[in-house]
Order: C-alpha cells, then structure tokens, then sequence
C-alpha cells in the first residue's frame, strides 16, 4: 500500500477527490497503524508515516468513500498510571464521519484479560477487530441548493423534543422501508404534523453514534435514547433507511435541507460529558486506546480510576485541549457542513468543570464566546449533572439559554396543589427574572418544560404517582421517585369518569401554562396527542411501543390537539407573550402604563402578603399597549391585553374581574374546563363582574377595544 506523509490537519479521514488523508491523536503512543478493510472483511494494516504535534498522519491515494477503516495503537500498558493502549484492538478514529455495524459484545471488546484476578491489569490478547463497528470514509459533497437556515428568534422559538426512530417508526402513512429514519423527519406527513403543532424547532435526541449496551442487550432491551456516544461526528447508522455504507451521512444532510424549506429548525441533543467505553471495567473502542489519560478525567490519587460526574462511568477530560478541540471541531462540522441551527447539551454542568467545581469561567465557555461560527448557533445547556454542586440553573453565561427546571417544578407544584407555590409561579410566568435577569440574560433564555423525554410524559404525570419501571429489569430501582406528580385519585387506567375528566382538563392546565409563559416552550413530542409509557419514566431502555408514537392517539385525542394548535398560533399572533425583555412591573397609578399587573381573586392587586400565602389563584395582566420593547423594525409594539386566571385549588373558586380602568369589557377566549377555546364565542365580562372556576383550572380573558 502506498502512503505518503500527508498533513496532520483536519483530523480524522478527509477525501479530495483522488485519495483519502488519514490523521489522529495521541500523546503517548509511540505509533499507529491504519486499518483498511476489504469487502469480505480481510485486514490490510500500514503504519501512519509522520508524526507531528502529537497528530499520527499520512495520506493514500485512490481510498474514497465507502471504504471501511480503523486505527490499532502501539504504545504503554499500565492502568496503575492511566494508560490503557492495547495494539490487539481495533479503534474507531474520534473524527470518523460515519460508522458501520455495532458492537458485538465479545470478551475481545475489552482491553484487559476478563476474569483475571487482577480485574483490568493484564492486558487482554484476544483481536477485537471482528466484534467491533468500522469507521467509514465519506463523501464531502452534497447538493445543498438554496438552504438557507430559518434563523427563527429566541422568542418567536417553540421547541418539539423528538425521538428520530420514536416518531416515525409506527407512522401509517410513512412509507415501511423510510420509518423509523432519518428520511421519515422530512416525510409529508410528519412535516405536517409538526407545522399543524406549531412547531418552529425540533430538538432531535442523540443521533451521534452510539452503543447499545452489554447489559441491556443481555437483557433483550436497547439504548433507546441514545445518550451513549461514541462518535460525535457521524449521524447514527441504525436510523439510514438505505443501510448502505456511509449514506446516512447524506440522509442526514437531505433531512436537515427538508425541515428548513419548511421553515423548521433542527437543534442536536449532544452528549459531550462522556462516552460509551465506561469507567475502568468497560470496553474499548475508541478514545481508551488512543490515550485513556487525555480524554478521560482520572482519579488524581489512583490514575486506575475514572472520575464520574455523570453516573455512567467517565467523563471527558475538559481540561486537555485536544477534547476541547474535539468537542469545537464537531459542532463547527455539525453547523457547517451539516446545516443544524443549535445544540441542547446533555449534563452541560460537567462540561464546565476544571478542576472540581463548576466553573462559569471555564475554558469551554471561554472557546464557545470566542468562536465564530459556534456562538451563532442556539446553545441550550442541560444545566446539572450528578456531582457535587452540580445543580446549576440560572448560572450559566449570557450566551446560553437552558433547560429551567424549576420551570417544571413549580408548575407541576401548583397543579397539584402545593401549598405556598404563588410567588414560585409569578416568577416561572414571567421567564423566571429570579434566575436570569441580573446575569444579563433575557426571558428567552429560558427553556420552560413541564416534561421532557426524561420523566414521564404529559399524560402519565396526572396519571401516576408512582413510577412503574419494572420492564427495565432493575426491579424499579431506576428513575425518578420523586415526580411531582397527580394521579388525580387512580393509580394508572381506570373506567372512572371523573378521573378521566380531571386528567384532561389537568393536561390542558399544562399545555396552557407552558404556551402563554414568558420564555420558549418546549414540548415533549406526544404529549400533544396524549402518548403514554404506562407509567414507566425512565423508557431509555425501550425501543418498543412503550416508547414508540402511536399515531391512533392523534384521531381519539384531537381536543388535546386542537389545543396546543391553537394555543401556538395565539402565541405567535400576540407578541405580549413572547416579550424580549423583562418587566418594569412596577404598581402603577394609570393602569395604561402598566406593562403587567397581578390581581387577586377578590379582583385588588396584589400585595406583598398577597404572594406569601397559602392562596392558590391569581390573575395575571398582560398590557398589549405597555409592551416597551420595539419591533424588529424599530416600530412600537401594540397588542391586544389578556387577563390569564388560575385557579390551582381543589375546589370551584369565583374570581372578580378588576375595575374599569384595566378594562371595560372582557371576552372569555379560553377555559380549560371545557375540551375546546371558545374564541369569540365565549362569555363577556364586565368590570366587577364575577366568573366561577372549577377546581383546577384556567381562564384566559381578552380586553375588548
């Protein structure tokens, strides 16, 4: 095989047309040979000729796409010290564009010699290259047209968390060969779907490479959800719907250019905080033999040992510029030759520690600032892991949004009717100034979610107190025990009519609260058509119909989606409930100046000892005349005004419409007792008038001009 030296940049396989550069890291192997395999599998190894800061490269003419290849590293076995290469087994390169087969799950996968009395200390000699995926070279060129990305506003944004094979792969009117795949997300009548749902973003779960575990593929099940990288370059394999070699790459690409000329954007679930090899006990397949000590954090006082600040084993090692270079150089991919439009960081904390704490100033925040392609993008942090201190809500920079979970817990809160949740509410219905406003944030910077693909869905949660996760195989352990959640009465199905009545109208409380919040909403995908996991709220594991859409539910529960469609396009037509800007929200003496008032039922504004209660309702002003911030073009911006009542207690409570100065006349668009918005067909109300709401309900006026 002829190889010449090649360049050490950009890392990973690279085609020009007439051949292939191959380059990688690593700081302490002494050399690393390329892998070529042949169609029937046979192995052609040569040692990468040149060596140059620290990146192992050479070129070879006449290798193009398709061509199925690995990398094997010379260099120190000695766990005690934190190196773990192993030249018996088969690496994925870190940079590989696309991925072909999976992991077979073999003794061979792992570096050291199983059952040895020393655990993981001898090496293990058995070739893995037989059981483990190929990376695959890929073609650069595609055919983008006019693609142009959406570039919707922050505020204008209305998230849909997808599952790629979840949405689709039960989709009667997908066609069977296109289901469950990349090509399904742009299929008519998804696209369909999610325009009717208002959706201007869709979140997709991980889609870098992953791995199904050995646990759970011993137990039957799969790593649904995906968060199990081990390639953050290449779009999973299991989700092409042609399955040849490398052209999910191109799948990928063509979904991407579909959703935008629809106007969609596309935002990557991305798991940067650690990868499918596991701590000192699991495989290698990747990062482990090329330089365990570089891309993992290790234990300060027994390198052996692997810091876990995420519950699955490992963490990157944020602290090595090459893992930042990494992480950089695949967003930058995914933004420019892959078209996405942002990012939603999985356990985003861990990616900000240093040393131990979590660190605002960290040098993966400082590199996000500076770039200029990366800043651009929508950033969205999951912002906690597992560790210490790893809470941290409201504590990242300007530039990014997040995931607000107190969002989700106050609202779950006041819904089931914790005492003490007003001022808790007030804060989450306004974009949560509490915790953005003084770092010089904007209320869009919050992500509002009430459920997530981590917990139950929109329906199981005022379906279940309890979560019922025993087909995980973990008799139940797994999960969340502590949901915040209302059964209304039942635990799980039941025949029981009034149940069944306080769970939809509960579901609408919901899907209200979060669509007329200030922020960016987020939906689950298939809470608006009413999906269930029966209770399971850990389904990570369940690639099955405990996961998977059923498309039934949209024809049995077209009120609910009636609803949320309704409730977007209301959203979208009416600025006063996507401000840029925070409140001034100060009492005002001329109601006209007011841009948003609080009142209490008796129909007075609130006080100070108003908010510290035991007090379950309130009503919420919104001035379509005092919005203070201008439009794009610099024009003032005039709404209409809303009055929006709840009533969070378990019983009917009447409400007295405030005086007329905040409004003479009033027309009831919406109450969630009933399955649909009346519109302009509802009641009017005048100024002391009083209008009673059932327990656990919302009201949503409109100031008649």
């Amino acid at each position: 095989m002829t190889v010449w030296p090649g360049q050490p940049y950009p890392l990973g396989a690279t085609y020009d047309g007439t051949g292939t550069n191959f380059s990688v890291y690593s700081f302490v192997a002494d050399a690393v040979e390329l892998c070529l395999f042949d169609d029937d599998g046979a192995e052609m190894r040569v040692e990468l000729p040149e060596q140059t800061a620290h990146c192992f490269h050479g070129y070879v003419p006449n290798v193009g796409p398709g061509q199925r290849y690995g990398f094997r590293v010379q260099g120190p076995w000695a766990p005690n010290e934190g190196h773990r290469c192993n030249p018996r087994k088969l690496l994925l390169d870190p940079y590989a564009k696309a991925v072909e087969g999976g992991v077979t799950w073999s003794p061979a996968v792992y570096p050291y010699k199983i059952g040895d009395p020393g655990e993981d200390l001898t090496m293990g000699e058995d070739d893995s290259a037989p059981y483990v995926p190929r990376s695959v070279v890929t073609n650069p060129y595609f055919d983008w047209s006019d693609d142009r990305p959406p570039r919707v506003a922050w505020n204008d944004t209305v998230i849909y968390e997808a599952h790629v094979k979840g949405v689709t792969v039960r989709h009667p009117d997908v066609s069977p060969e296109q289901r469950g795949t990349y090509a399904s997300l742009w299929s008519a009548p998804v696209v369909e779907h999610l325009k009717r749902v208002g959706v201007t973003s869709v979140e997709v779960m991980p889609v870098h490479q992953f791995i199904h575990d050995d646990r759970l593929v011993r137990l039957g099940l799969r790593n649904y959800w995906g968060y199990n990288s081990i390639g953050y370059f290449a779009p999973h394999n299991d989700y092409s719907s042609t399955g040849q070699r490398g052209e999910q790459v191109q799948e990928f690409k063509q979904m991407v250019k579909q959703l935008h000329a629809n106007d969609i954007e596309v935002i990557l679930d991305v798991v940067y905080n650690h990868t499918a090899e596991g701590n000192h006990l699991g495989p290698v397949l990747s990062f482990k033999g090329f330089d365990n000590e570089s891309y993992y954090r290790l234990s300060p006082d027994e390198p052996r040992y692997y810091v876990d600040y995420t519950g699955t084993g490992n963490s990157l090692n944020m602290r090595n510029p090459y893992v930042l270079q990494l992480i950089m150089d695949s967003l930058r991919y995914w933004i420019t030759e892959m078209h996405v439009d942002g990012f939603r960081f999985d356990l985003a904390a861990t990616l900000a520690r240093e040393l131990h704490d979590v660190d605002r100033l960290s040098a993966f925040f400082d590199i996000i600032q500076q770039d200029p392609v990366i800043r651009e993008a929508k950033l969205i942090a999951e912002p906690w892991d597992v560790g210490e201190g790893g809470y941290q809500v409201g504590n990242f920079p300007p530039l990014w949004s997040e995931w607000n979970g107190k969002f989700r817990d106050t609202v779950r809160d006041f819904w089931r009717g914790e005492p003490a949740t007003i001022a808790d509410l007030g804060f989450r219905l306004t974009g949560s100034a509490d915790l953005y406003e003084t770092s010089g944030r904007r209320p869009y910077n919050s992500v509002n979610f009430v459920t997530a693909h981590d917990g139950f869905t929109l329906r199981d949660l005022v379906s279940y107190n309890e979560k019922h996760n025993a087909a995980n195989g973990e008799d139940n352990r797994d999960g969340e025990s502590f949901n915040r959640s209302w059964n209304c009465g039942v635990e799980g199905p039941t025949d029981d009519a009034d149940v069944l009545e306080c769970r939809v109208r509960q579901q609408r409380n919901f899907l209200v609260t979060l669509f007329l919040s200030q922020g960016v909403p987020m939906l689950l995908g298939g809470d608006e058509m009413g999906r269930t996991q029966n209770g399971n709220n850990n389904a990570y594991c369940q690639d099955n119909e405990v996961s998977w859409f059923d498309w039934s539910q949209v024809e049995k529960n077209q009120d609910l989606m009636s609803l949320v469609s309704w409730l977007a396009q209301l959203r979208r037509d009416h600025p006063v409930f996507r401000h840029r800007r925070w409140f001034l929200g100060q009492v005002a003496a001329d109601p006209a100046a007011a841009d948003i008032a609080w009142f209490t039922p008796a129909g007075g504004q609130m006080e100070d000892a108003d908010w510290h209660g035991d007090g379950q309702g309130l009503a919420m002003f919104l001035n379509g005349e005092g919005v203070h911030t201008r439009g794009r073009m610099g024009e003032k911006v005039v709404d209409d005004s809303f009055l929006l009542v709840f009533n969070g207690a378990p019983e009917e409570t009447v409400f007295t419409v405030p005086d007329k100065d905040w409004g003479l006349r009033w027309r009831q668009l919406l109450d969630t007792r009933h399955a649909q918005p009346e519109g302009e067909d509802g009641p009017g109300y005048g100024p002391g008038e009083t209008m009673s709401l059932v327990a656990r309900s919302v009201v949503l006026l409109r100031r008649v001009r």
